[in-house]
């Protein structure tokens, strides 16, 4: 399958969340079944900032993770079948490495090491000026697909 981009509207064709938790502003990149890449710009207005923390804003941990969750998602709903469906986390390990912060853009690169019976593992990253602010193993599941395979009871 060839490689392409989502802008912003394009992308709610490919992933369920919205605003304000939909963290994925543009798909610079994706090639189905595969990887997908793009980013989130952050400015000072995002909901969170404000709460976490007063005076030292950060964009929290689990919003990086759900960063990372959605662009791998949409390695996978981007595949023949699959656009709109939706997904669940089974799994997730994952390592913070620095604060991202209003004004940075946060880069997302992820990669589908397998995906099988409706059950997608892979690995994603998040990059603030060059740097690696985060990175994780998951495990995502498209739970329409997965019960095809699951015994009956």
């Amino acid at each position: 399958m060839k490689t392409f981009s989502l802008n912003s509207v394009e992308l709610l064709d490919y992933q369920p969340n919205r605003y304000p938790f939909l963290m994925i502003d543009h798909v610079s990149k994706v090639k189905p079944g595969v990887f997908a890449e793009g980013y989130k710009n952050l400015t000072s207005n995002e909901w969170f900032f404000p709460i976490h923390f007063p005076g030292n804003p950060n964009m929290p941990g689990a919003l990086q993770l759900e960063a990372l969750a959605q662009m791998l998602t949409v390695a996978i709903t981007t595949l023949p079948g699959n656009k709109g469906k939706v997904t669940h986390a089974i799994s997730h390990t994952v390592n913070f490495r620095k604060e991202v912060l209003p004004g940075q853009k946060f880069e997302i690169k992820t990669k589908v090491n397998s995906w099988n019976r409706g059950i997608c593992k892979g690995f994603g990253q998040g990059f603030t000026d060059g740097e690696i602010a985060c990175e994780a193993t998951m495990i995502i599941t498209i739970p329409e697909i997965l019960k095809k395979f699951l015994p009956k009871k």
